[in-house]
This record gives structure tokens, sequence and C-alpha cells, in this order.
């Protein structure tokens, strides 16, 4: 899938504050019709389910107020933004996925070895069907939103929901069939399907959100681009030491450029300076610090990030 397009911190403030707020709003119906529909049917999926959306509305929130966090500006106790919120955020949801998964484990085992009838099976099958119409619909917002932006909290709260999505799908399956075949226990099994479709997506959201933590370059087309915007210059020959990082709606870019020894300061300042403002155009959220070496002439540097030799520096 191709990297979105990078936007300017505004503009993915506006995007990513509307989309949340859909997902708080769709997580906190899902929890009311989704209460009425078990204390209805007594049915151990639509409890499972219900628990979930409940720690969706939690983890929604939580990114709520994460993407608003994050796309403040640099303050004196953090140079580097507040970009990081949204994978804290992330992290949140993976562990309120993991005890949600837990919890409903447990519930649908003891379901499953004293099996009951369920109650009103027609009402909880259909809250299950309106449950997924709308999940879906908030699963298509957010991919219109990750198209455009590149937030680690909507596509964590993306994955969370799609993984709902399969869930109330099961759920749905497992009412209809325990109601209509009358076997009581595919109402528990799907509950324990749930449970394990949880754990699986609550491991893929805190393996995107560590890769953020952890300052994972961006991805190599990115990495290329900034190197072709760079060089686009003859009089820049060479990018090598290139260092990129995400953090929420922010990228920091750090390279040494080789320019001809033979420029005066001013004529090397003026050729950075438009580097800077090629790679802005194509990154407009990037913070750029470029680092001017002689070509040919450079001395080793960098401290306990030095840069190794072979050919592989950039």
């Amino acid at each position: 899938m191709a990297a979105p397009a990078r936007l300017t911190p505004a503009e993915t403030a506006v995007l990513t504050r509307r989309v949340t707020m859909l997902s708080v709003a769709t997580a906190a119906v899902l929890v009311v019709i989704k209460l009425a529909a078990w204390i209805a049917s007594d049915s151990t999926a639509m409890l499972a389910s219900m628990a979930d959306s409940g720690l969706d509305l939690v983890a929604s929130l939580a990114t709520a107020f994460a993407v608003r966090y994050a796309v403040a500006p640099p303050d004196a106790e953090h140079r580097f933004g507040h970009g990081k919120a949204e994978a804290f955020a992330s992290l949140l949801q993976a562990g309120l996925v993991f005890a949600s998964a837990a919890l409903i484990a447990r519930e649908a085992v003891g379901d499953f070895l004293e099996p009951h009838p369920l109650r009103q099976e027609g009402w909880a099958v259909a809250v299950m069907a309106v449950s997924t119409l709308l999940t879906g619909a908030l699963i298509a917002a957010q991919t219109r939103v990750l198209r455009k932006t590149a937030s680690v909290a909507v596509s964590g709260d993306r994955a969370h929901y799609a993984t709902d999505l399969a869930s109330n799908l099961i759920a749905l399956a497992g009412i209809a069939a325990s109601a209509w075949l009358g076997i009581n226990g595919l109402d528990a099994a799907a509950a324990l399907v749930i449970a394990a479709l949880l754990l699986w997506g609550a491991v893929g959201v805190f393996r995107e959100a560590a890769g953020q933590l952890m300052d994972r370059e961006l991805p190599d087309a990115e990495r290329a681009q900034i190197v072709a915007l760079a060089t686009e210059d003859p009089r820049l020959t060479d990018v090598h030491q290139l260092r990129t990082r995400a953090s929420g709606p922010y990228v920091h870019i750090q390279m040494h450029a080789d320019l001809d020894p033979q420029l005066t300061l001013e004529a090397a300042h003026a050729v950075i300076v438009a580097a800077e403002k090629r790679i802005l155009a194509a990154f407009p959220a990037a913070d750029i610090i470029i680092h001017a070496d002689p070509r040919g002439r450079a001395e080793p540097h960098g401290g306990a990030f030095a840069e190794t030799p072979g050919p592989s520096t950039q």
C-alpha cells in the first residue's frame, strides 16, 4: 500500500478530530443498544460484543484526546513536538483489547461448559445487524482519513474496529445459529472466536505503535523521495547518514549533504535552504536538519551515530 500524502499538522488535525469524534459517537451508540440486547437475550456472544464496544468507547476517547494533543506545536519541554501521544494511545488500545479478550474468553468457557438457551433472539440478531452496519460505516470513514494522513492512532482505532466488524459477524452468526438451530453451545463458541480475533488485532496495534515509539525509519519509498528531492540541485551531489522517523503528524529528517568545497558559505547555505524547501513541499510537517560536508574533505564525525564504512550509508 502506498504511503499517504503528507499534510500540514493543521490539515491533519481537522481530519483526525472529525473521525475520532465519529468513533466516539459510534462506540457510545453500540454500547447502549448491545447492553439492552444482552439484558433481553442473555447471550454470551452479545455480552462479549458489548464488553468489546465498552472498551472501544474508552479507547476512542483516548484516541480523540491523543490526536488533539499530538498536533500541539513544540514547546520548551517538548522540542520535538507531542506526536508520540498517538502511539501511546494505540498502546492503550492494545492493552484494553487484551483485557477484553481475556474477560470474554473466561465468560465464554463458562457458558460453553454450562450452556443455556437464549431469550429474545430476534432482538439480539437485529442489534448485531445494526452494529455491523455502523461499524462498517466507521471503518470506511477511517480508511478515507488514513489515505490522507499517517495517524498511527487512527490506524490503531481502525484496526480495532476492523476486528470488531469480524466479531460482530461472528456473534451474529452464533446467536442466529443458537436461536434457529437450538444448539446453545454455538453462542459460546462464537464468543471464543471473538476473543481470538481480539487478541490478533491487539498484536497488530501494538506492533504499529511500538514501531513509532522505537523511531522506526520511514518507508523506503519516502526515504528515496527525500534523497531525490535533496539532490535535484547538481551542486548537492550526495546524501548520506539519512535518518528519518515519524512522530504523530510530524516527520523528523536529518542528513549529511556533500557540496563542492569551493562554494562560499553563503552559496552553500543557499543550496541547503533550497533543498529544505523542496523537501518541505512534499513533507509539510517535516522538521529538517541538513549538515553540509565539503565533498572529499569531510572528517568522520557523528559520535555514537557515526557513519559506518560501506556503500549503505543512506
